[in-house]
């Protein structure tokens, strides 16, 4: 007679598995990067013919061909990473703020506003500081508002973030008409072009070097917020369990408001840095996007915002690397989005298998002699 639980047991399991070592897990994402390159070289010679290591050597130059692509690929890690680490304690309280795009978008709009109604009024000094608190500010409140909502009305955060998007889209979209230059011509134009009121200045000649520095010292400074402070502490709390934070005597309304309102603070900061410091303009895709792809990169990362600078380094230079195939070898853009896609799948996939182990159903032995 064969054992009723062996009889019943799934032929495929998977189990979560215990904390696995950081070395291995990393050992795991590197096969799955080497894994990707190989299939990428079969798909290049399948649909184009072109020679893979032709095609590798592109993505590289991509980011690093010149001294200006260097810088340029530099800046825009330090954006991305930026907005990563806005939402990164969000997420970790399980508030999912879909809306960074939008925080960012108000913060660029106060900015520019600044810009261009105080920019022949104010000193330097006084100006680049009021831009950058205006920023902050109308990032803080783009983000608070869902919060209070959630805190108090247990509204949808998803949805509420999401929607908020589209009204600073529109904000934004409004301002333009308003303060176009030349009439007509629906776009802003560089702002101050010949005095530079509002520009963040260069260092050593260097225009997105401050950029680069400030979002570091914001890296070092969410890491240290995240792992040792007691705030830290309680939205590690909230978000494994609301009312053990209950139990515990954290006050959970005020942690949800309190970390939605950082998570927008840092968001108006990147609006901030974008517009003073990369584009002196502003546009309904100042953001770029960004804002959903921070989304991959604070999960890939596990919330950890020192591994956030190698996630976002990782997406800037297959985005820049696909833009390059595009450019030289005069493929349609959607053959480097395939290879960008499938590299990510494999990525994203070896997490599977650091995290999860997955066991097959043994054959089953009768209990004894017939």
């Amino acid at each position: 007679m064969k054992n009723r639980e062996t009889m019943h047991e799934p032929l495929i399991r998977i189990s979560k598995k215990d904390s696995m070592q950081w070395y291995k897990s990393w050992a795991v994402r590197t096969a799955a990067i080497a894994l990707a390159l190989i299939l990428c070289a079969f798909v290049i010679i399948l649909l184009t013919g072109y020679s893979p290591i032709e095609v590798y050597k592109a993505v590289f130059a991509g980011s690093f061909g010149s001294e200006r692509k260097v810088w340029l690929t530099f800046q825009k890690v330090a954006m991305l990473l930026c907005i990563s680490l806005a939402v990164t304690p969000a997420f970790k309280m399980r508030f999912w703020n879909i809306g960074a795009e939008g925080q960012v978008l108000a913060g660029a709009l106060a900015t520019s506003a600044c810009m261009i109604y105080l920019g022949s009024k104010l000193p330097p000094a006084a100006l680049i500081p009021i831009m950058a608190a205006a920023s902050i500010a109308a990032g803080l409140i783009w983000c608070f508002i869902p919060a209070f909502f959630k805190a108090n009305f247990k509204t949808n955060e998803t949805l509420f973030t999401l929607m908020m998007n589209y009204v600073a889209v529109q904000a934004v979209a409004y301002c333009i008409i308003l303060w176009e230059n030349p009439k007509g011509s629906n776009s802003v134009g560089i702002i101050n072009p010949s005095s530079h009121f509002g520009w963040l200045p260069s260092l050593f000649n260097q225009k997105y070097l401050l950029n680069i520095l400030i979002v570091f010292s914001v890296t070092v400074a969410m890491y240290i917020y995240l792992k040792y402070s007691k705030h830290g502490y309680e939205i590690s709390v909230v978000g494994e369990s609301e009312n053990t934070a209950k139990y515990i005597g954290i006050n959970v309304k005020k942690v949800i408001l309190r970390t939605a309102a950082l998570s927008g603070a840092i968001c108006g900061l990147a609006g901030f840095l974008l517009v003073s410091g990369t584009d002196h303009t502003i546009s309904t895709t100042t953001a770029g996007g960004q804002g959903f792809t921070a989304i991959i990169v604070s999960w890939l990362a596990k919330f950890n915002p020192i591994v956030m600078m190698l996630t976002s380094f990782l997406l800037i230079f297959l985005e820049r690397g696909a833009g390059e195939i595009a450019t030289v070898f005069r493929l349609n853009q959607s053959i480097s989005e395939i290879l960008s896609g499938i590299i990510l799948f494999f990525i994203i996939g070896s997490e599977f298998f650091i995290n999860y182990t997955v066991s097959f159903r043994k054959k089953n032995h009768k209990e004894g002699k017939k």
